[in-house]
């Protein structure tokens, strides 16, 4: 979805005109692809406009810092507080959020630690990452020949840009290939993650994702639906799982900021299920779009309203 250009951007504590948030050609980041970052969403609530765990992707981005020996120059709560004055600032009532860190301008080399620490926030509208009838209808997928970073390669704990060319590759393969997705495996050959979103399969009324430990992205939407899973008394299940279960399973449907809950109605062109939406993803997805959308009690504590 395309930016419109206006607005302003929280860059390094202060806001500049969104045009005018450039950085140096010869940044450390542009060369070796070192930031981190955070997609937030703020949604538009019966209540007034929140965001979702907000605290919650902050603090994982500062733990991405802390594995690349990134130290971010702010607290986690000035993070936070800035993020809800991005929003306010640019008087947005539903949006996509990207806090990103990353290393600026002073010299060129592998080696980082001289090169500063650039923050910033920018906030805009953004609608359904997999289109607008993905939600009821679908997504078809394909499994991706680009496998994840297995360990001491990348760390894949870290939500980091240089992850994301592993993540590119199978994206814009999947495109290639006529599928709207894909899923990528680990290093092992099971199940990991799509190119930017967790997954889960349903199999006899019970839910399968793969565990944390094979080369994915703990998402923070993944822990909300498997909380969600488990106030509802449908177990969760976190495993290895082969590719072929993908074929078996009842349903299968993605989470992420972006993706939200998205159903999977084929996979290599074999229909999931009856190829439509399932009834226990219609379930979690419909609590969790009433949370979000303050038409349900937000019992976890989810959502930091705007004020």
């Amino acid at each position: 979805m395309a930016f419109d250009e206006t607005g302003k951007i929280w860059f390094n504590g202060e806001f500049v005109n969104w045009k005018d948030a450039n950085i140096h050609v010869l940044s450390h980041v542009v060369h070796y692809g070192s930031s981190v970052f955070e997609g937030i969403r703020c949604y538009n609530t019966k209540k007034g406009s929140a965001v979702l765990r907000l605290r919650e992707h902050v603090e994982r981005l500062f733990n991405s810092g802390k594995i690349y020996r990134m130290e971010i120059p702010y607290t986690v709560d000035e993070i936070c507080d800035a993020i809800i004055e991005t929003v306010k600032v640019n008087n947005l009532k539903d949006c996509y959020i990207r806090p990103i860190a990353f290393r600026g301008y002073r010299e060129l080399g592998v080696y980082p630690l001289n090169c500063p620490m650039d923050t910033v926030i920018a906030a805009w509208e953004w609608g359904k990452y997999l289109g607008d009838d993905a939600i009821e209808n679908g997504v078809d997928i394909g499994v991706s020949t680009w496998r994840r970073m297995a360990p001491n390669t990348l760390p894949n704990m870290a939500k980091a840009g240089a992850n994301y060319m592993n993540s590119q590759l199978a994206k814009m393969e999947s495109v290639s290939n006529g599928f709207d997705e894909a899923i990528m495996l680990d290093y092992h050959g099971t199940v990991s993650e799509g190119s930017g979103e967790n997954i889960f399969l349903v199999k006899d009324g019970e839910l399968y994702t793969p565990h944390a430990s094979l080369s994915l992205l703990s998402g923070i939407t993944r822990d909300s639906i498997t909380k969600l899973a488990q106030d509802m008394e449908i177990k969760v299940n976190e495993e290895a799982i082969p590719r072929e279960m993908l074929y078996l399973a009842d349903e299968i449907f993605m989470t992420g900021t972006a993706a939200e809950v998205t159903p999977v109605r084929s996979v290599d062109g074999i229909k999931i299920g009856n190829g439509k939406r399932g009834e226990i993803t219609e379930k979690l997805q419909t609590k969790f779009f009433n949370i979000v959308g303050g038409v349900e009690e937000d019992e976890h504590g989810w959502l930091t309203f705007i004020d």
